[in-house]
């Protein structure tokens, strides 16, 4: 953190920085490849692989199966993606392999430029204004190298670039030990889960079947449709609303939210991205809505994505899609959260897996999922005792998800002032 503090109390002078074009630092390299499957190059970096605003490329795929024409890079090469500009993707590359046709491949020249500044230069927001203001096309907007390579800016003096880049990459590094630690915490926090909700007691070995046998003896194996059956401890529905079916006319800015499978993410619900209907709408439907306290269970094209929701909607009740299940539980013989954490657990996710691969789209109706099976404490006390842990290691992975996200913020807007 020192780092970025000596950053901020920089007094960037840039009288001396040069207005530059980018063509004038890097060079375009267009080194086809037409049967990466049979080349020297093992990895391939598709569109998919990129992370919009990281410095760095960290995932990629094979060539063992590609049989379409792809592009070559060498280590050192700045990777941009040339398509979807506004999606701001350009990374460094360390290692030799080959990329989509839909990205440059740019090439430093570094006796004008240090080795890696240029990922810095390709990560600012002005450049990404400006290409995505020369991008052209109609489906997919794709910017065009003779355009960007126009782009201009400021090109410090050799000596501050390398002291930039030394105060960046160390702030880039604190981002990389942060997500290693959330990697970690999430790995620890996976398999306690899945230990507490299916056999009642922790236990050093990563999950597997076989922990079954080592569950606790007044544990209950149960399913969803003897819950659904027993009393009612727990009621299920979707939105299936039978004719009435919303058009884009009819969503407004601040209505009831319209709850899809896609805005259910990590345990929560987007209300930014969902999207709202008028309750002189809503009024006309009689079934899937869903209520605070609901655990909601996508089963439709997205699978698994699990919620419950919030007591503070600012409205009674969610209008759901046929994409969602609500679980409405009686809270005096089930918790809510319990029945939260089995739902992410591998446990049930791997049963929703199997029934989800037997239909030729991703589906596991209401009938299906009355057949999912669960592990139950007799008593609810334990339940609370499971939640309770449970939700401070959440909580833990909480604060280090904002910690990352803050880090995040503070190297873009370091960049854009550099930049």
């Amino acid at each position: 953190m020192d780092k970025v503090v000596e950053i901020e109390s920089l007094k960037l002078d840039k009288s001396k920085w040069l207005l530059t074009p980018l063509g004038d630092l890097v060079k375009e390299i267009s080194k086809r490849v037409d049967a990466p499957s049979e080349s020297e190059f093992k990895r391939f970096v598709g569109l998919e692989h990129f992370v919009s605003g990281d410095l760095k490329i960290k995932k990629w795929g094979t060539t063992k199966d590609l049989a379409s024409s792809v592009k070559a890079f060498q280590k050192g090469d700045v990777l941009l993606a040339r398509r979807n500009a506004y999606l701001r993707r350009a990374s460094l590359v360390e290692f030799d392999g080959c990329c989509s046709g839909d990205a440059f491949v740019l090439r430093e020249n570094h006796e004008k430029v240090i080795p890696g500044f240029l990922a810095f230069v390709v990560n600012s927001k002005r450049m990404w204004d400006f290409a995505n203001a020369n991008a052209a096309g109609t489906m997919s907007k794709r910017v065009k190298w003779r355009d960007l390579a126009n782009y201009e800016f400021l090109l410090p003096p050799r000596e501050q670039q390398e002291k930039l880049a030394e105060l960046l990459w160390s702030m880039d590094e604190l981002i990389e030990q942060e997500l290693g630690l959330l990697d970690s915490a999430k790995i620890q926090f996976q398999v306690k889960k899945n230990n507490l909700v299916l056999i009642g007691k922790s236990h050093d070995s990563v999950f597997s079947e076989k922990l079954k046998l080592e569950r606790a003896a007044d544990w209950n194996e149960t399913t969803i449709g003897e819950l659904v059956d027993n009393g009612s401890i727990v009621q299920i529905q979707d939105g299936n609303h039978g004719e009435i079916h919303p058009k884009s006319k009819d969503y407004i800015e601040d209505g009831i939210p319209f709850v899809m499978a896609n805005v259910l993410h990590n345990g929560k619900i987007d209300f930014d991205v969902a999207k709202k209907l008028p309750q002189s709408i809503t009024d006309k439907l009689r079934i899937g809505f869903a209520k605070p306290g609901d655990v909601l269970l996508s089963h439709k094209g997205t699978v698994g994505e699990v919620a419950i929701v919030p007591n503070e909607i600012g409205w009674p009740y969610l209008m759901l899609t046929p994409q969602v299940t609500y679980y409405r539980i009686d809270s005096s013989r089930l918790l809510n959260k319990f029945l939260y954490f089995v739902f992410t657990s591998n446990y049930f996710q791997n049963q929703l897996r199997r029934l989800s691969s037997q239909s030729t789209r991703a589906y596991v109706g209401i009938t299906a999922q009355r057949s999912l099976k669960i592990v139950l404490p007799h008593d609810i006390g334990e339940e609370a005792e499971i939640v309770n842990t449970l939700s401070k290691i959440e909580e833990n992975l909480a604060v280090i998800n904002e910690k990352i996200f803050k880090s995040k913020a503070l190297q873009e807007s370091l960049i854009n002032k550099v930049f």
